[in-house]
Order: C-alpha cells, then structure tokens, then sequence
C-alpha cells in the first residue's frame, strides 16, 4: 500500500473562455470527484484556488483548482500541502496528458513534466517530482491528424468522438477514485488499465 492520498489538485485555466477546452480536462475530473464526495468548491484566494474539504472513511480530502493560470499551478499546490502538512506522495495531480490518445489514462508517480507547465510548476514548488499524477490522454495534433501547433491545440475544444472518448476515461477514473483514497494504488492502476481503449 502507498500513502493514502489526501490532496487532488485538478488543472487548468480559469475563466469561462478556457472552460471547455482540452488543457482543462483536469478541472473536469475535479468537479466530477467534488459532486462524488458531496463537496463543494469555495473560492480560497490564500491558497489561490477554489478549494473543496470533503471526508472520506473518516480522513479530509482535499480538492483543490487553482485560480492562476496553468503555468503557476505551484503557487497554489504548495500553499496547501504546506498548510496541510503533506508529503508530495500524499498528493494526486489530474491533468490532461498529449501523449495519450483520447479515451486513455494513466496513473503515475514521478517522472518528468514532459513540457506541461502545469506539471513543470508544481514540481518546483514541490522540490519533488514524486506525487501522483492521473494523466487524462487528449491527444496529440499529430496523433489525431491536426495540423495545429500544440499551443492552440490544447486551448481549444475536443471534437465531438474526442470529448466522449474523455468523458469515459472521467467515469473510469471516478470508479477508482476511493482505492486511491485508501492508498491501494495498484488496485486502482489494475482497474483504470483493465478498462483502457487500445
């Protein structure tokens, strides 16, 4: 068993101009696992997030989507697992993934940002690359036969077969969601790959 964990930061950008685009999809995920928890997002600007406190088999959780935009992420993981007393191991970073196609997701821990500031930040602040990250696959440009730059790419919406290719890798990764909280990792991997598309 590995440490339970007790922190989700969901990323993404804020604001209603970036709500339904691909480099958001960590925020999706977020919201699912507050409505699961039966908690809800409050506007916390000492951490510089919306943050929502929920309980689970008696500990807190913690789920956080920070106010600054995706390349500061740090700012506000580290203001809460400071404030929380965390160790990185403790906390589970959701974010959108490019190297996995839509429909695919994996569970990691450590490892390196792969050019994702969101991750890069969050590292940083941190001083450790060793917390979880549920990487939420949308795609490459490249990969889905695009000819965008991966900038615009991910700051646009999925197309239609995309988006419900991601919302099913949401409901998987929900399902898992209380294994990870009891800290069976590798009952949750086994789980959300056992379901994967090819």
């Amino acid at each position: 068993m590995s440490a339970p964990i007790r922190l989700i930061i969901g990323l993404g950008n804020p604001g209603p101009e970036y709500e339904s685009t691909r480099h958001n999809a960590g925020f999706w995920l977020a919201d699912h696992l507050a409505d699961d928890l039966r908690a809800t997002f409050n506007l916390e600007k000492a951490f510089f997030a919306w943050v929502a406190k929920a309980r689970f088999e008696g500990e807190n959780v913690v789920l956080a989507k920070p106010i600054t935009y995706m390349n500061k992420s740090g700012q506000a993981a580290g203001a809460l697992m400071r404030f929380y007393k965390l160790q990185p191991e403790q906390v589970l970073v959701l974010h959108d993934e490019l190297d996995l196609l839509p429909g695919q997701v994996k569970i990691k821990k450590g490892g390196g940002h792969a050019g994702h500031n969101g991750l890069r930040d969050i590292q940083s602040a941190f001083g450790s690359p060793d917390f979880w990250r549920m990487r939420i696959g949308i795609g490459h440009p490249r990969s889905l036969g695009l000819a965008q730059q991966v900038a615009a790419f991910v700051l646009n919406n999925p197309r239609q077969e995309e988006l419900r290719d991601i919302e099913d890798v949401i409901t998987r990764c929900r399902q898992v969601m209380p294994a990870l909280l009891r800290g069976d990792i590798e009952q949750a991997t086994r789980q959300l790959h056992a379901t994967q598309k090819a």
